[in-house]
């Protein structure tokens, strides 16, 4: 097993995208969304590196092989009156889970979110997630029960686009 001191956390070059991509496809099958995953190296690339980027990434590697990544986004808390941060994804290739780079990941973050002056840094996970959660709850991190996600994607965002008496 690689020493973890040779684990480097590095922003992603659009030379890491297809690496990205395999990754995000993998994650997918993980949580049992692949149906779900229509992104491709384009997209992807626009938006890491587009002229509007939307999104950030961190790649992991040991020893040069890719362990895993996250990518996240900045939002805004009124509350607040301060940016934070949204971690959309995590993952830990599973020959490299339960050894810590989740957790160096997470680090990673925390200390981007500080040094860039964020009040607060959330996620999601699903429910099942055990591995994901043990972690979440040994770094402090509080479960907001009181709060359901909703989301609007595919037909029903495009129908409220449209407007009212859209047909």
């Amino acid at each position: 097993m690689p020493d973890l001191d040779h684990l480097r956390l590095t922003p992603a070059t659009p030379d890491d995208v297809p690496l990205l991509i395999q990754m995000i496809r993998e994650l997918a099958e993980y949580e049992r969304l692949s149906h779900e995953c229509t992104a491709t190296e384009t997209t992807l690339s626009a938006a890491l590196f587009g002229p509007e980027r939307v999104v950030h990434a961190v790649v992991a590697r040991v020893d040069g092989e890719a362990a895993g990544y996250m990518l996240f986004f900045y939002n805004f808390s009124t509350f607040l009156a301060q940016p934070g941060i949204y971690l959309e994804d995590l993952y830990v290739r599973p020959d490299w889970r339960r050894r810590g780079i989740g957790r160096a990941l997470l680090v990673e973050l925390a200390r981007i979110a500080v040094g860039r002056g964020c009040g607060r840094l959330e996620w999601t996970v699903l429910n099942w997630n055990e591995l994901a959660l043990k972690t979440y709850q040994a770094i402090g991190a509080t479960a907001m029960g009181e709060w359901t996600l909703e989301r609007l994607t595919g037909d029903a965002l495009i129908r409220l686009a449209e407007g009212p008496g859209a047909e």
